[in-house]
Protein backbone atom coordinates (compact mmCIF):
# COMPACT_ATOMS: atom_id res chain seq x y z
CA UNK A 1 0.00 0.00 0.00
CA UNK A 2 2.90 2.27 0.80
CA UNK A 3 4.50 1.50 -2.51
CA UNK A 4 1.21 2.34 -4.34
CA UNK A 5 0.97 5.70 -2.64
CA UNK A 6 4.57 6.55 -3.48
CA UNK A 7 3.90 5.75 -7.12
CA UNK A 8 0.85 7.98 -7.16
CA UNK A 9 2.78 10.80 -5.55
CA UNK A 10 5.51 10.39 -8.13
CA UNK A 11 3.01 10.49 -10.94
CA UNK A 12 1.40 13.61 -9.50
CA UNK A 13 4.80 15.33 -9.19
CA UNK A 14 5.66 14.32 -12.73
CA UNK A 15 2.35 15.63 -14.00
CA UNK A 16 2.88 18.92 -12.18
CA UNK A 17 6.35 19.25 -13.69
CA UNK A 18 4.95 18.54 -17.15
CA UNK A 19 2.24 21.15 -16.63
CA UNK A 20 4.79 23.71 -15.49
CA UNK A 21 6.99 23.10 -18.51
CA UNK A 22 4.01 23.15 -20.86
CA UNK A 23 2.93 26.51 -19.50
CA UNK A 24 6.29 28.11 -20.21
CA UNK A 25 6.71 29.37 -23.80
CA UNK A 26 9.88 30.98 -25.16
CA UNK A 27 9.46 32.97 -28.41
CA UNK A 28 12.58 33.54 -30.52
CA UNK A 29 13.49 36.90 -31.95
CA UNK A 30 11.90 37.52 -35.33
CA UNK A 31 8.90 35.35 -34.56
CA UNK A 32 5.47 35.78 -33.01
CA UNK A 33 3.22 33.00 -31.70
CA UNK A 34 -0.57 33.03 -31.60
CA UNK A 35 -2.30 31.63 -28.52
CA UNK A 36 -5.55 29.65 -28.79
CA UNK A 37 -7.82 28.78 -25.88
CA UNK A 38 -10.07 25.87 -26.67
CA UNK A 39 -9.37 26.52 -30.36
CA UNK A 40 -10.17 30.25 -30.25
CA UNK A 41 -7.55 32.94 -30.80
CA UNK A 42 -6.86 34.87 -27.63
CA UNK A 43 -3.58 36.73 -28.16
CA UNK A 44 -0.12 36.96 -29.66
CA UNK A 45 3.14 36.28 -27.91
CA UNK A 46 6.07 38.57 -28.79
CA UNK A 47 9.75 37.47 -28.56
CA UNK A 48 10.70 36.49 -25.01
CA UNK A 49 9.56 34.19 -22.14
CA UNK A 50 5.81 33.77 -21.53
CA UNK A 51 3.45 31.68 -19.36
CA UNK A 52 0.20 30.25 -20.63
CA UNK A 53 -2.55 28.22 -18.98
CA UNK A 54 -1.67 24.54 -19.30
CA UNK A 55 -4.25 22.21 -20.81
CA UNK A 56 -6.37 25.25 -21.71
CA UNK A 57 -4.15 27.39 -23.91
CA UNK A 58 -1.95 26.19 -26.72
CA UNK A 59 0.28 27.72 -29.44
CA UNK A 60 -1.70 28.08 -32.67
CA UNK A 61 0.76 29.43 -35.34
CA UNK A 62 4.39 30.41 -35.32
CA UNK A 63 4.64 33.40 -37.65
CA UNK A 64 7.95 34.70 -39.07
CA UNK A 65 7.98 38.47 -38.70
CA UNK A 66 11.20 38.98 -40.68
CA UNK A 67 11.17 40.09 -44.33
CA UNK A 68 10.84 37.09 -46.62
CA UNK A 69 11.41 36.52 -50.32
CA UNK A 70 9.47 34.41 -52.79
CA UNK A 71 10.79 33.38 -56.17
CA UNK A 72 8.29 33.93 -59.00
CA UNK A 73 8.72 31.10 -61.52
CA UNK A 74 9.06 31.79 -65.24
CA UNK A 75 5.74 32.25 -66.97
CA UNK A 76 4.63 33.23 -70.45
CA UNK A 77 2.85 36.53 -70.96
CA UNK A 78 1.09 37.87 -74.07
CA UNK A 79 1.67 41.60 -74.46
CA UNK A 80 -0.79 44.12 -75.81
CA UNK A 81 0.76 43.88 -79.29
CA UNK A 82 0.40 40.07 -79.24
CA UNK A 83 4.04 39.23 -78.53
CA UNK A 84 4.79 36.19 -76.39
CA UNK A 85 7.42 36.80 -73.70
CA UNK A 86 8.70 34.78 -70.75
CA UNK A 87 9.22 36.60 -67.44
CA UNK A 88 10.22 35.79 -63.90
CA UNK A 89 10.98 37.74 -60.74
CA UNK A 90 11.07 37.92 -56.96
CA UNK A 91 8.73 39.39 -54.36
CA UNK A 92 9.74 40.60 -50.89
CA UNK A 93 7.12 40.75 -48.15
CA UNK A 94 6.89 41.14 -44.36
CA UNK A 95 4.16 40.11 -41.91
CA UNK A 96 2.97 43.07 -39.84
CA UNK A 97 0.02 41.42 -38.07
CA UNK A 98 0.54 37.83 -36.94
CA UNK A 99 -3.14 37.20 -36.14
CA UNK A 100 -4.33 38.25 -39.61
CA UNK A 101 -1.54 36.32 -41.33
CA UNK A 102 -2.61 33.25 -39.33
CA UNK A 103 -6.38 33.36 -39.59
CA UNK A 104 -7.24 35.53 -42.62
CA UNK A 105 -5.51 33.36 -45.22
CA UNK A 106 -4.95 29.63 -45.36
CA UNK A 107 -1.40 29.51 -46.76
CA UNK A 108 0.26 32.90 -46.77
CA UNK A 109 3.25 32.15 -49.01
CA UNK A 110 1.28 30.30 -51.69
CA UNK A 111 -1.45 32.95 -51.66
CA UNK A 112 1.09 35.78 -52.02
CA UNK A 113 2.92 33.96 -54.81
CA UNK A 114 -0.23 33.24 -56.83
CA UNK A 115 -1.49 36.77 -56.34
CA UNK A 116 1.81 38.16 -57.63
CA UNK A 117 1.91 35.85 -60.65
CA UNK A 118 -1.67 36.75 -61.62
CA UNK A 119 -1.07 40.48 -61.40
CA UNK A 120 2.25 40.08 -63.22
CA UNK A 121 0.43 38.71 -66.27
CA UNK A 122 -2.20 41.43 -65.97
CA UNK A 123 0.27 44.34 -65.76
CA UNK A 124 2.65 43.06 -68.42
CA UNK A 125 -0.20 42.08 -70.72
CA UNK A 126 -1.45 45.69 -70.75
CA UNK A 127 1.86 46.99 -72.18
CA UNK A 128 3.53 46.86 -75.58
CA UNK A 129 6.73 44.91 -76.06
CA UNK A 130 8.88 48.04 -76.35
CA UNK A 131 7.43 49.41 -73.12
CA UNK A 132 7.88 46.04 -71.47
CA UNK A 133 11.60 45.97 -72.25
CA UNK A 134 12.34 49.60 -71.45
CA UNK A 135 10.13 50.31 -68.41
CA UNK A 136 10.90 47.68 -65.81
CA UNK A 137 10.74 50.23 -63.02
CA UNK A 138 7.16 51.08 -64.01
CA UNK A 139 6.25 47.39 -64.05
CA UNK A 140 7.75 46.87 -60.59
CA UNK A 141 5.95 49.92 -59.16
CA UNK A 142 2.57 48.95 -60.62
CA UNK A 143 2.92 45.36 -59.43
CA UNK A 144 3.87 46.42 -55.92
CA UNK A 145 0.92 48.80 -55.64
CA UNK A 146 -1.58 46.18 -56.80
CA UNK A 147 -0.23 43.25 -54.76
CA UNK A 148 0.34 45.36 -51.65
CA UNK A 149 -3.23 46.58 -51.75
CA UNK A 150 -4.52 43.02 -52.12
CA UNK A 151 -2.44 41.62 -49.23
CA UNK A 152 -3.26 44.31 -46.66
CA UNK A 153 -6.23 42.31 -45.24
CA UNK A 154 -3.76 39.49 -44.55
CA UNK A 155 -1.57 41.72 -42.37
CA UNK A 156 1.24 41.57 -44.96
CA UNK A 157 3.32 44.41 -46.39
CA UNK A 158 4.83 43.99 -49.87
CA UNK A 159 8.18 45.77 -49.70
CA UNK A 160 9.58 45.13 -53.19
CA UNK A 161 8.81 43.33 -56.41
CA UNK A 162 11.59 42.94 -58.95
CA UNK A 163 11.37 41.53 -62.48
CA UNK A 164 14.53 39.48 -62.97
CA UNK A 165 14.34 38.61 -66.63
CA UNK A 166 12.13 39.27 -69.66
CA UNK A 167 12.85 37.05 -72.63
CA UNK A 168 11.10 37.90 -75.92
CA UNK A 169 10.91 35.42 -78.82
CA UNK A 170 14.08 34.73 -80.82
CA UNK A 171 12.78 36.28 -84.06
CA UNK A 172 11.83 39.48 -82.21
CA UNK A 173 15.27 39.63 -80.63
CA UNK A 174 16.90 39.32 -84.07
CA UNK A 175 14.59 41.99 -85.48
CA UNK A 176 15.39 44.32 -82.60
CA UNK A 177 19.12 43.72 -83.13
CA UNK A 178 18.81 44.66 -86.80
CA UNK A 179 16.77 47.72 -85.88
CA UNK A 180 19.36 48.77 -83.31
CA UNK A 181 22.16 48.28 -85.84
CA UNK A 182 20.31 50.37 -88.44
CA UNK A 183 19.68 53.10 -85.88
CA UNK A 184 23.34 53.19 -84.88
CA UNK A 185 24.45 53.31 -88.52
CA UNK A 186 21.99 56.15 -89.08
CA UNK A 187 23.40 58.10 -86.10
CA UNK A 188 26.94 57.42 -87.33
CA UNK A 189 26.07 58.72 -90.81
CA UNK A 190 24.47 61.82 -89.31
CA UNK A 191 27.49 62.49 -87.12
CA UNK A 192 29.83 61.97 -90.05
CA UNK A 193 27.80 64.37 -92.21
CA UNK A 194 27.77 66.96 -89.45
CA UNK A 195 31.51 66.59 -89.00
CA UNK A 196 32.09 66.98 -92.73
CA UNK A 197 29.88 70.06 -92.76
CA UNK A 198 31.79 71.57 -89.86
CA UNK A 199 35.04 70.79 -91.66
CA UNK A 200 33.83 72.49 -94.83
CA UNK A 201 32.70 75.51 -92.85
CA UNK A 202 36.05 75.77 -91.09
CA UNK A 203 37.89 75.36 -94.38
CA UNK A 204 35.76 78.06 -96.04
CA UNK A 205 36.32 80.38 -93.10
CA UNK A 206 40.06 79.75 -93.35
CA UNK A 207 40.09 80.47 -97.07
CA UNK A 208 38.06 83.61 -96.48
CA UNK A 209 40.47 84.80 -93.80
CA UNK A 210 43.44 83.97 -96.05
CA UNK A 211 41.89 85.94 -98.92
CA UNK A 212 41.24 88.88 -96.61
CA UNK A 213 44.82 88.82 -95.35
CA UNK A 214 46.18 88.54 -98.90
CA UNK A 215 44.02 91.47 -99.99
CA UNK A 216 45.22 93.51 -97.03
CA UNK A 217 48.80 92.55 -97.88
CA UNK A 218 48.35 93.58 -101.50
CA UNK A 219 46.78 96.84 -100.41
CA UNK A 220 49.64 97.53 -98.00
CA UNK A 221 52.14 96.63 -100.71
CA UNK A 222 50.35 98.92 -103.16
CA UNK A 223 50.52 101.73 -100.61
CA UNK A 224 54.24 101.11 -100.16
CA UNK A 225 54.82 100.92 -103.94
CA UNK A 226 52.85 104.12 -104.48
CA UNK A 227 54.79 105.83 -101.71
CA UNK A 228 58.09 104.61 -103.20
CA UNK A 229 57.10 105.79 -106.68
CA UNK A 230 56.02 109.10 -105.19
CA UNK A 231 59.34 109.56 -103.48
CA UNK A 232 61.16 108.44 -106.61
CA UNK A 233 59.16 110.96 -108.64
CA UNK A 234 59.94 113.64 -106.07
CA UNK A 235 63.64 112.77 -106.28
CA UNK A 236 63.50 112.75 -110.08
CA UNK A 237 61.70 116.06 -110.10
CA UNK A 238 64.20 117.49 -107.67
CA UNK A 239 67.09 116.19 -109.79
CA UNK A 240 65.49 117.59 -112.94
CA UNK A 241 64.92 120.87 -111.19
CA UNK A 242 68.55 121.01 -110.13
CA UNK A 243 69.71 120.12 -113.65
CA UNK A 244 67.36 122.68 -115.16
CA UNK A 245 68.63 125.24 -112.69
CA UNK A 246 72.21 124.38 -113.55
CA UNK A 247 71.43 124.64 -117.26
CA UNK A 248 69.64 127.91 -116.67
CA UNK A 249 72.76 129.15 -114.92
CA UNK A 250 74.76 128.31 -118.04
CA UNK A 251 76.40 125.10 -116.80
CA UNK A 252 76.15 122.80 -119.85
CA UNK A 253 78.20 120.12 -118.13
CA UNK A 254 75.20 119.23 -116.00
CA UNK A 255 73.09 118.22 -118.97
CA UNK A 256 76.03 116.25 -120.31
CA UNK A 257 76.24 114.33 -117.01
CA UNK A 258 72.49 113.72 -116.98
CA UNK A 259 72.34 112.43 -120.55
CA UNK A 260 75.48 110.36 -120.12
CA UNK A 261 74.00 108.66 -117.03
CA UNK A 262 70.88 107.66 -118.96
CA UNK A 263 73.03 106.52 -121.83
CA UNK A 264 75.11 104.26 -119.59
CA UNK A 265 71.98 102.81 -117.98
CA UNK A 266 70.55 102.03 -121.41
CA UNK A 267 73.75 100.28 -122.41
CA UNK A 268 73.71 98.29 -119.17
CA UNK A 269 70.14 97.13 -119.79
CA UNK A 270 70.97 96.24 -123.36
CA UNK A 271 74.00 94.22 -122.30
CA UNK A 272 71.90 92.18 -119.81
CA UNK A 273 69.40 91.19 -122.52
CA UNK A 274 69.30 87.36 -123.03
CA UNK A 275 69.12 87.70 -126.81
CA UNK A 276 72.24 87.21 -128.90
CA UNK A 277 73.75 90.55 -129.82
CA UNK A 278 76.85 92.24 -131.25
CA UNK A 279 77.63 95.63 -129.76
CA UNK A 280 80.23 98.15 -130.95
CA UNK A 281 80.83 100.81 -128.39
CA UNK A 282 83.71 103.10 -127.41
CA UNK A 283 85.93 101.58 -124.76
CA UNK A 284 87.05 104.84 -123.16
CA UNK A 285 84.74 106.83 -120.93
CA UNK A 286 85.92 110.04 -122.53
CA UNK A 287 84.70 108.78 -125.89
CA UNK A 288 81.23 108.19 -124.41
CA UNK A 289 81.13 111.75 -123.11
CA UNK A 290 82.59 113.01 -126.33
CA UNK A 291 79.80 111.48 -128.34
CA UNK A 292 77.51 113.78 -126.48
CA UNK A 293 79.60 116.87 -126.93
CA UNK A 294 77.41 118.23 -129.66
CA UNK A 295 74.71 118.79 -127.16
CA UNK A 296 76.77 121.32 -125.29
CA UNK A 297 76.74 123.60 -128.35
CA UNK A 298 73.12 124.24 -127.66
CA UNK A 299 73.94 125.88 -124.37
CA UNK A 300 76.73 128.23 -125.41
CA UNK A 301 74.43 131.21 -125.66
CA UNK A 302 72.95 130.68 -122.21
CA UNK A 303 75.83 132.25 -120.37
CA UNK A 304 74.65 135.22 -118.36
CA UNK A 305 77.63 137.37 -119.28
CA UNK A 306 77.18 136.61 -123.03
CA UNK A 307 80.73 135.26 -123.40
CA UNK A 308 81.40 132.78 -126.18
CA UNK A 309 81.91 129.15 -125.16
CA UNK A 310 83.51 126.29 -126.92
CA UNK A 311 83.76 122.64 -125.99
CA UNK A 312 86.64 120.34 -126.01
CA UNK A 313 86.55 116.92 -127.57
CA UNK A 314 85.43 115.55 -124.21
CA UNK A 315 82.40 117.84 -124.19
CA UNK A 316 83.59 120.08 -121.29
CA UNK A 317 82.71 123.73 -122.09
CA UNK A 318 85.44 126.36 -121.93
CA UNK A 319 85.31 130.18 -122.15
CA UNK A 320 87.39 132.11 -124.64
Amino acid sequence: MLEMSSIVVGLIVLFVIVLIFSSVVMVKQGYEYTVERFGRYTGTLSPGLHLIMPLIDRIGHKIIMMEQVLDIPTQEVITRDNAMVAADGVVFFQVLDASKASYEVSNLEIATLNLTMTNLRTVMGSMDLDELLSKRDDINARLMNVVDGATQPWGVKITRIEIKDIEPPRDIVDSMARQMKAEREKRAAILEAEGQRESEIKRAEGQKMAAILQAEGRREAAYKDAEAREREAEAEAKATEMVSKAIGDGNAQAINYFVAQKYVEALHSFARSPNEKLVFMPMEASSVIGSLGGISELFKDLNKDGSRRKTTASGIPTTE
